[in-house]
């Protein structure tokens, strides 16, 4: 399991391209379908975001904090 963390954190460092992106992620979609079911479902779910990051590099983690704290808000109030 340790050794398919480390690929795929090592494919969102190093690649570039989203064609080679895709192609290596299915291959370890694949391996790690017995390790990590539900990431393999996630992944799928939301493959096209994925695909634009190793385009842009971009994520939507700040919008994620902003609406985070936003509910934080709301049930406090």
């Amino acid at each position: 399991m340790h050794e398919l963390k480390e690929k795929i954190r090592q494919l969102f460092e190093e690649e570039n391209d989203w064609l080679v992106g895709l192609l290596k992620l299915d291959i370890w979609l694949s391996e790690g379908q017995k390790y990590f079911p539900n990431s393999q479902k996630k992944i799928i779910k939301w493959l096209d975001e994925i695909i634009a990051y190793f385009d842009r590099r971009t994520t939507s983690g700040v919008v994620e904090g902003i609406n985070n704290k936003l509910k934080l808000i709301k049930r406090s109030g």
